[in-house]
């Protein structure tokens, strides 16, 4: 039997009709159906390793995975090692095996390339940056169910961009974090807070080096608040230096949310 090759995958996913990314006892989740057409195509036992956990309903327009499998038969390519900077278009696995991948998958999820790595490489530790986009529109529309919040009122933009930016001025966010999480640590360094207007509504912007469970969608339901008024922006620094879940806004809905971009220094 020949040597493990690591391979990262890249994929995108409307989360909408599934319990998030991990596999759960009783539930579908993109993990489970990604790692049943990976070992149906490759015929073997595939198990796949998640750059991060998305909740249930929520999307990703880029997710990254690791795997284990026998090498898979491909023209020359170089494998992707950590230190160095390789050409990404170079890294595209043989277009049969991903269109047997997204055959076997539902539509709601999508195979974009497969990558060879460093046998060390590892999807979600290695992660030097994540982006995500909350989205709100306006008025009723049935061709944004589940994959955008409806607004009744428009919130004060301006007053949410400048609670945005202090924001950026802590590293400690415990009081937007889910209690009794598995972490060692509630410190992230956020570097972009930032709401867009658009023609369809607002999409929230924001960067950081990793996440908290929940972060994000607590973050937006805080800046909701001030964008009504019901707070106003420099009481974000009371909301987070009280590490206090109790003091934040609540949790807006999952269908608002994308997982938007996931960065390597090697890839």
């Amino acid at each position: 039997m020949s040597e493990k090759q690591r391979y990262f995958i890249e994929l995108a996913y409307d989360g909408a009709n599934y319990h998030g990314w991990q596999v759960q006892p009783n539930a579908v989740t993109v993990q489970e159906v990604l790692d049943h057409a990976l070992s149906t195509v490759l015929r073997e036992p595939i198990e796949t390793v998640g750059c991060g956990r998305t909740d249930t309903g929520v999307h990703a327009t880029q997710f990254f995975a690791h795997f284990d499998s026998e090498p898979i038969a491909h023209s020359p390519w170089p494998i992707a090692n950590q230190g160095k900077t390789i050409d990404h278009g170079l890294w595209t696995m043989d277009s049969k095996t991903i269109n047997s991948l997204n055959g076997i998958l539902s539509s709601d999820i999508s195979v974009k390339r497969v990558i060879p790595t460093h046998p060390e490489a590892h999807a979600r530790f290695d992660a030097t940056q994540r982006s995500y986009q909350y989205h709100i529109h306006f008025g009723k529309d049935p061709f944004k169910l589940n994959r955008s919040w409806e607004f009744r009122d428009k919130p004060d933009i301006a007053l949410m961009n400048e609670a945005a930016k202090i924001i950026m001025e802590y590293t400690d966010f415990s009081c937007f974090s889910k209690s009794h999480t598995q972490t060692f640590t509630n410190n992230c360094k956020i570097t972009r807070a930032e709401w867009i207007e658009t023609e369809e509504g607002l999409i929230f912007h924001i960067s950081a080096d990793r996440f908290l469970r929940n972060m994000v969608r607590a973050i937006v339901g805080t800046l909701i608040d001030v964008g009504r008024q019901e707070m106003p922006p420099g009481d974000i620094r009371k909301v987070i230096e009280s590490k206090n879940r109790s003091k934040a806004g609540t949790s807006v809905p999952a269908c608002g949310l994308y997982l938007t971009e996931v960065k390597y220094s090697y890839l």
